[in-house]
């Protein structure tokens, strides 16, 4: 007899360790709405926008287009301030965009991204990318964990 009420404390233990559910589609929005305003946030403020949507803890990496190896937050901070004052103006947008939630504060993502980037020369560059990367919240909002960006072939 004394089974029963051991296996209900065991049962209530497991219960309780379960994650507990999240709106998959509040996630998913809100994920949406944070890579579009880093994309608005470059075209508005330049390059140097990306560092308010970069996650700066240790667990970040990314691999950029034309690199093989991941790259810290420091590498890419260290690349973007040297890049931004030779580009004058850049727009991005997603062609096509899938997010899928994995948890409250963590989701994957892939899409097509294209724009242009003009220099300070006025060379107008066209880009036509693939990237796919881990969001994760922190408390200041959604940022970018990690990813990885290649240039797809002129259509």
């Amino acid at each position: 007899m004394k089974i029963v009420p051991c296996l209900t404390l065991l049962l209530g233990a497991v219960i309780s360790c379960t994650a507990p559910a999240f709106n998959q589609s509040e996630v998913e929005q809100e994920v949406r709405n944070m890579l579009k305003s880093y994309h608005q946030a470059m075209e508005t403020n330049g390059l140097e926008a990306e560092f308010d949507f970069l996650d700066n803890s240790d667990d970040f990496f990314w691999v950029p287009p034309g690199y093989t190896s991941t790259l810290t937050y420091d590498s890419v901070r260290t690349i973007l301030k040297q890049t931004a004052p030779a580009i004058d103006s850049i727009s991005l947008s997603w062609e096509t965009l899938s997010i899928y939630p994995l948890s409250r504060d963590l989701a994957s993502y892939s899409g097509i991204v294209s724009g242009t980037m003009r220099d300070t020369s006025g060379n107008i560059n066209a880009m036509h990318l693939i990237e796919s990367g881990t969001c994760i919240r922190r408390a200041d909002g959604w940022k970018l964990l990690n990813g990885q960006s290649a240039v797809l072939p002129e259509k």
